[in-house]
């Protein structure tokens, strides 16, 4: 990083903070040379590592695309898509680390998919956890219902 009184290209970190909800790094720094302190900021990158190890970038329209099929037919607009789409991003940053297992999304989108659109929710989730029968989606309804119940005695 060059220091922007000296032009020096080495400078020490005495501070680094994360910002934004995670979305951003602030680092305090000071040039080795002359001894000036400056602020950078960086975006944090968030890296999705898939199940078969390969990694990319984190892409909330990937996100979008993939609830909107669950979605598809629903009365659930694109404006809720990008606020669910944002809720996850968050919550998935809120982890703390850069770099985030493919499948801790799929879990991320699941309880504000649910609260969204319970059938698409159904949808979703009959994808990711890979039901193979009817039983499988009446076990999930039972799971919702027993969580309903649970909210309701709070």
């Amino acid at each position: 990083m060059h220091c922007p009184f000296c032009q020096n290209d080495t400078s020490r970190v005495s501070d680094s903070r994360l910002v934004d909800s995670g979305a951003a790094i602030r680092r305090r720094r000071e040039c080795t040379v002359c001894g000036g302190r400056f602020t950078t900021m960086e975006k944090a990158v968030l890296t999705v590592v898939k199940r078969n190890g390969v990694s990319e970038p984190f892409d909330r329209d990937k996100l979008i695309v993939g609830v909107r099929r669950a979605c598809q037919g629903r009365d659930v607009s694109d404006d809720a898509l990008k606020r669910l789409a944002q809720e996850v991003e968050e919550i998935v940053r809120s982890h703390g680390s850069s770099q985030i297992p493919s499948n801790e999304i799929g879990l991320a989108i699941l309880e504000p998919l649910r609260a969204l659109d319970e059938v698409a929710y159904l949808r979703f989730a009959s994808v990711y956890k890979s039901f193979e029968s009817a039983d499988d989606f009446e076990s999930e309804i039972r799971l919702m219902r027993r969580k309903d119940r649970g909210m309701e005695e709070l």
